[in-house]
Formats: C-alpha cells, sequence, structure tokens
C-alpha cells in the first residue's frame, strides 16, 4: 500500500524535526527487576553489589521473614534468615546497617524497623 503525499511528507518533516532537535531523547528504561531472579529453589543464589538492587533485595527480606510487631532474638533473626542463605551474619549486618532491622544496645533483642533510612 502507498501512503498519501501528505502522510508522507508530515513523516519526512516529524524525522526532519526530530533530527535537528539538539535535546538527548531519554532513553526506555528497562522494566524493574524482581528480586525473585535473586533465587533458585527458594534459596538466594547471590547477594547483589550494586546498591538499587542490594537495597530492593533487604526490603523484600524484611517485608517476607520479619513482622512488624514482633521482636526477635539473635538465633531468631539468624534461623530466618539461614531459610534464604548460609551467610546469616552478612545479611543481619546489612539488615542494620540499612535500618530496616534495629537491635537493642545490648544485642539481645531486634525488630522490624517502622521506618527505613
Amino acid at each position: 500500500m502507498s501512503q498519501s503525499p501528505e502522510h508522507q511528507s508530515s513523516q519526512s518533516a516529524d524525522a526532519t524535526a526530530a533530527a535537528s532537535d539538539p535535546r538527548p531523547r531519554p532513553r526506555p528504561r528497562p522494566p524493574r527487576r524482581d528480586v525473585h531472579d535473586l533465587f533458585s529453589g527458594g534459596r538466594l543464589t547471590v547477594i547483589p553489589r550494586k546498591v538499587a538492587r542490594h537495597e530492593q533485595l533487604l526490603a523484600h527480606l524484611t517485608e517476607t521473614l520479619f513482622a512488624v510487631d514482633r521482636e526477635y532474638t539473635e538465633p531468631e533473626v539468624n534461623d530466618a534468615l539461614r531459610t534464604v542463605h548460609e551467610d546469616c551474619s552478612a545479611l543481619r549486618r546489612y539488615l542494620i546497617t540499612s535500618g530496616r532491622l534495629t537491635r537493642t544496645p545490648d544485642g539481645r533483642t531486634y525488630r522490624r524497623a517502622a521506618t527505613t533510612r
């Protein structure tokens, strides 16, 4: 099928305008990945290094493993984290430093933080 002359000229005008526009075009953003691609068989296969993915993982762990209004002992926190990864101490430390879990000064009691930093 051929296009009408008016349609062809409007397409070429659009192409010319786009080519002469000095502003950079925004790149389409890739779809936001889900944390589920970090897991295999319910186990965490990798702890991401990139800050955004790392924070996304920590948010997921906090929401899925810890209740809002409950206190946990360190062994309970470790047991919960071991359900997804053997390095529970690293995950626990990441959750504390990110502000997603809080602990008492003596380290005996942990809680899910109401808000995160």
